[in-house]
């Protein structure tokens, strides 16, 4: 099923001159700027828009893009487009380019929900060493640039996570990572990744289940850490059964990681919002 795409302007909504069977097609055709990405829940529901609008202007921000946001419209078009779309619920990419930062691109895929197999028995990932520019800013350059480094490193890995010169494990490409080491959940630093919207639920909601320390683990700790597991907006909690060729704990999603990941879905459900 391909996607619904639509400009916004500040004279409504446009259409684009191109079409694109999901959204990594669709970025092909898109301009240098920023964005964020999120989906809809229960048809036309959302979770945190707003904090992923606020995140949208801070990116443009340290891109140096004069970005304001006009919320109301936006959500109007967000809404127009699910309801042309059809879709039972949606993956959406809020596109600002550099070069026209009052057009807003929109784009809409079928959200296809995690197969339980992936929750149940965990997934498998690759280190990757590289350096991503601005961590702390959703930037369109870095979708061409993870692609290429997944491509050439670890084409076969369900998620990449990010190595730097210190072997510090950092995040994923389109995720954030976590580590529990003797009852402490561990994740990198504010300052040195993306703070996601679900690592915001996150940190809110892990206290109540193990301590939480802002310290990134590092690749000679591998066969040491009890569990492992990403999270993202359109992902949720995935556990992380072996990283590399390193097996993590005993090969099966961990007590810590499946309780965080109850309690990470209990919350989302709770904080629903019409768009």
């Amino acid at each position: 099923m391909p996607t619904t795409i639509g400009l916004l302007t500040p004279n409504g909504l446009e259409a684009v001159g191109y079409t694109a069977e999901s959204l990594a097609e669709a970025a092909t055709h898109e301009p240098e700027g920023v964005y964020s990405v999120a989906r809809t829940f229960h048809h036309d529901q959302e979770l945190m828009l707003d904090a992923h609008l606020d995140r949208m202007e801070e990116s443009a921000r340290i891109a140096e893009i004069p970005l304001q946001l006009d919320r109301a419209a936006l959500r109007g078009a967000l809404r127009e487009l699910i309801a042309q779309a059809g879709y039972p619920e949606a993956r959406f990419r809020i596109t600002v380019p550099r070069q026209a930062p009052d057009h807003r691109i929109i784009t809409l895929e079928p959200f296809e929900a995690i197969p339980a197999a992936l929750r149940q028995k965990g997934v498998a990932v690759a280190t990757v060493p590289i350096q991503r520019e601005a961590p702390q800013a959703k930037l369109t350059e870095w979708m061409a640039q993870r692609a290429a480094a997944k491509q050439q490193h670890a084409p076969d890995a369900y998620e990449c996570i990010i190595v730097d010169e210190q072997e510090a494990l950092l995040e994923g490409f389109g995720s954030n990572f976590y580590a529990v080491v003797d009852g402490v959940l561990y994740t990198a630093p504010d300052d040195t990744v993306l703070n996601g919207i679900a690592r915001r639920v996150t940190l809110t909601i892990a206290p109540e289940v193990t301590p939480v320390k802002l310290a990134a683990v590092r690749l000679a700790q591998l066969p040491q850490l009890d569990e492992t597991f990403l999270t993202s907006s359109s992902r949720g909690v995935i556990p992380i059964t072996r990283i590399n060729a390193t097996v993590i704990g005993n090969g099966q999603p961990g007590p810590y990681t499946q309780q965080l990941a109850n309690r990470y879905d209990a919350w989302v459900e709770a904080h629903l919002a019409p768009i």
